[in-house]
């Protein structure tokens, strides 16, 4: 027989393991990006937040299944950042000026990052539809982590790195680990 109490003991050590998780992708984000890293920390904690807040407002019961949806969604929302932090390298490299080459970083990482999210979130409304409720439980998680962290990625870093250009110290190249 299963006790009610295993079920939560994995589910506190499944938000354990996606917390450490957590921190691990922010610290990653900013030995390898500096300061674009920071600002996409801050992003993935304001990710975090909304989507927190989300699940409190619908009353999204977080299941093992929901938890891994959640941690799932985390990554898409890092991969988002990523694809736009190289494609921002490779025009700093090329030669543009900073703040060119972060709406060319942007604007070049748009459509991999529409493509994907938009075939998750697919699969994911299928799985909804098709799905039993654990499966239904993911597939809504998924569907939330990943259209909050379109915005997180595309919006929020977009907004900060804009406003941190404007700056004397934010327009200083070490910040953004570019090599020439």
């Amino acid at each position: 027989s299963v006790e009610p109490t295993l079920g939560q003991d994995f589910l506190v050590q499944a938000l354990v393991a996606g917390g450490v998780g957590l921190l691990l992708v922010l610290i990653y984000m900013l030995v390898i990006y500096r300061l674009p890293g920071a600002l996409a920390a801050l992003a993935l904690i304001f990710y975090t937040l909304v989507v927190y807040a989300i699940f409190r407002t619908i009353h999204v019961t977080l299941t093992l299944a929901g938890v891994a949806a959640f941690i799932l969604s985390i990554g898409m929302a890092v991969d988002a950042n990523i694809l736009i932090f190289e494609r921002m390298k490779e025009e700093i490299r090329a030669g543009k000026t900073l703040g060119p080459a972060i709406e060319a970083g942007f604007n070049r990482a748009w459509s991999s990052i529409l493509d994907s999210n938009v075939s998750s979130i697919l699969v994911a409304a299928w799985l909804y539809w098709v799905g039993t409720t654990i499966v239904r439980g993911f597939a809504l998680v998924l569907i939330i982590g990943v259209l909050v962290s379109m915005f997180s990625a595309i919006t929020m870093t977009r907004t900060l790195l804009r406003y941190v250009v404007r700056t004397d110290w934010g327009r200083r190249l070490e910040l953004y680990h570019v090599e020439r």
